[in-house]
Order: C-alpha cells, then sequence, then structure tokens
C-alpha cells in the first residue's frame, strides 16, 4: 500500500477506540496523531533510515557506453554461484544508469528458473517520470544471458525494472535443498514490519501516554503490517523469533490505484461511522454494513461496470513498457 492508505488505516484504527473520540471531542487529537503517525513508521524505518545503513557484497554498475547487457548478467550469475558455493548470503545492488538532468537508461532483469538463466535487457531512454523518450522505444536492443550454476527460487516478480534515481537490492540466499532464493529488497519489510517491534513500541510509549495510547500504537503498527501482506513481498512478522519474510497473499501490488483508493475510502467510511457511533447525543444512528454497501461496494460495483461498458469492444491498450508481466515476446525478438 501508498503511504496514504497506511497513514489513514492508522487513524482508522484509532477511531475503533472510545477514549480517541472522547480526547478529541475535548479538543486532544493525540491519539489519532499517534495512530497516523505509527500506521506510517514501519515504512519510514525502512526508506528514510535502514536502506541508508544495509551493507551490500556487490555492486552492478551498468555502462552507458556501450550498453551491453551481457556484464550484468554474468555478474548475476557469478554473485549466485558464490552464495551456492559459500552457503551464504550475499547482497547485491544495482545501479541506475543516469544520462542527464531528465534521462535514465531502463534496463529490466529476468531470473527464469525454469530454463536456469539470468537475461538481462536495456530498455529505452526514459525520463524521471519513467516515460520512454519519444523514438526510444521503438530501438530494438541485445538481450545478454548467463547459466546459472544452482537453481534458484523467485520470490518476487519475474522481471525487475531498474530505471531512475535508486536501484534495486537482491538478497541471494541459500537454502537447504541447494537452491538459491532471490530476495528482493531485502531490506524492506524486514524487522521493522514485525509485530514484535510493535508490541515493543507500544509497551515504550505506556509510561508516556498511558495504555490506552499503548492499545492504539499497536492497532495502528498492526494494519500496516496485515495491508501489507496483501501484496507480493510480504513481511517479517515476528522478527527476532524469525528471520524471513512470511509470503504474501498475492492479492495485489503496493502501487495498484484501485486498491490503494478503495482502502482509503473503506478507512474513512470506517471512521465516519466510529465518530457517529462513539460521539454522545447523536440524533441518527449509521449501521455499519448498509454504509459499507451503500457508500462503498455499491459505487465500486457501478463504476467497475461504467468501466466495462466503456472499454467493451476496444482492444487493449498497448503499454510502452510492461513491468508487471513476464518478459515473453521481447526477449525472443
Amino acid at each position: 500500500m501508498k503511504g496514504i492508505a497506511h497513514f489513514i488505516t492508522g487513524v482508522a484504527a484509532a477511531s475503533f477506540f472510545p477514549w480517541s473520540v472522547r480526547a478529541a471531542l475535548e479538543g486532544n487529537p493525540l491519539f489519532f496523531v499517534l495512530g497516523g503517525a505509527f500506521g506510517v513508521l514501519p515504512d519510514t524505518l525502512d526508506f528514510k533510515f535502514y536502506r541508508f545503513f544495509y551493507r551490500h557484497d556487490v555492486y552492478i554498475e551498468p555502462s552507458a557506453d556501450p550498453l551491453d547487457p551481457q556484464p550484468i548478467a554474468d555478474r548475476l550469475a557469478e554473485a549466485i554461484a558464490q552464495a551456492a558455493r559459500d552457503r551464504r548470503t550475499v547482497r547485491v545492488k544495482l545501479s541506475t544508469v543516469r544520462l542527464g538532468a531528465d534521462r535514465w537508461q531502463q534496463y529490466q532483469i529476468r531470473f527464469d528458473p525454469a530454463a536456469g538463466e539470468v537475461a538481462v535487457r536495456f530498455g529505452p531512454v526514459v525520463t524521471t517520470g519513467q516515460t520512454p523518450v519519444p523514438g526510444a522505444e521503438s530501438q530494438k536492443r541485445p538481450v545478454g544471458r548467463a547459466r546459472l550454476s544452482a537453481p534458484v527460487r523467485q520470490t518476487y516478480d519475474a522481471v525487475t525494472t531498474v530505471d531512475i534515481f535508486d536501484g534495486p537490492t537482491f538478497a541471494l540466499e541459500p537454502e537447504a535443498d541447494g537452491r538459491v532464493a532471490i530476495q528482493f529488497l531485502p531490506w524492506h519489510r524486514d524487522w521493522s514490519h514485525s509485530l514484535v517491534l510493535g508490541a515493543l513500541l507500544a509497551l515504550a510509549a505506556w509510561p508516556l501516554w498511558t495504555w490506552r495510547a499503548s492499545l492504539v500504537i499497536f492497532a495502528a503498527y498492526a494494519g500496516h503490517l496485515l495491508e501489507d501482506q496483501l501484496g507480493f513481498m510480504g513481511s517479517n512478522l515476528f522478527y527476532p523469533f524469525t528471520r524471513r519474510r512470511f509470503p504474501g497473499a498475492h492479492a495485489m501490488r503496493s502501487g495498484d490505484a484501485l486498491p490503494n483508493f478503495v482502502a482509503v475510502w473503506t478507512c474513512c467510511l470506517l471512521i465516519f461511522w466510529n465518530l457517529n457511533r462513539l460521539t454522545p447525543n447523536q440524533p441518527y444512528t449509521i449501521r455499519l454494513f448498509p454504509l459499507l454497501f451503500f457508500a462503498g461496494a455499491l459505487p465500486l460495483a457501478l463504476a467497475l461496470l461504467l468501466q466495462w461498458l466503456l472499454r467493451r469492444g476496444r482492444p487493449p491498450r498497448e503499454e510502452p513498457l510492461d513491468m508487471a508481466q513476464e518478459w515473453g515476446d521481447p526477449l525472443t525478438s
């Protein structure tokens, strides 16, 4: 989920506690502030702090002149061989290729466990908004391939696209069955996304703001983690007792517009419902399920129906950059 969805989830979690609403009515928004802050805290710890201290073993820095994907593929294959041979995790950092103030050279990486190889292909030059520069997307690019000396297990998308700002990290982790697990962004959703850490932070807040604040903090923190479990990456929910992420449900991606909108809108409805039921002397009572149906599910269904009617009979729109699907034809073209 995006940051706004996690923030509003934390606020919604706080709204379920009567003392949060009571304090807000008296002019003290502390519990709602704590809910929103701890709702976004796990990602804040990762992206604003931990990523800058994460240690890498291998840095791959592609060159723009010449554009040769083979050295990237070879270096990734060497790193996997090293992880399998030494029986230790090898952390690989892939750098972006900046060509100018608003120009980046995109490239894509695909690990293919079935074929036992890694393939790398340079894509078009893109702007900082990830839009291809006119004329660049039609250019044919060679594909670099390297055989893998050990079987691999892919835990995320088949294709990783590297283009703007900071490049991704892979942790190549040897497993007991001889395979090497490819963990995407290993510094993300690790210790920071642990229910244990959420409980410790809640306990630490007890002397400052009483046990009521502790319950709000833990509920907001846990809400963030449970939302993340709907995606692909998962989270290390019980660090330090576990060392690996629990797989996600693969129901959505963190950047998908519709799930983020539904999450934000549903949380707004829940906040509205909680404020109504917990505020004394209300002239009317709002029931939860009719509210979620008439203000949530029904408008969403009508919007999806309208979208389907508008698109019916039209050929699917071609996307210049296909980041979510496996390469398929582009690799063989």
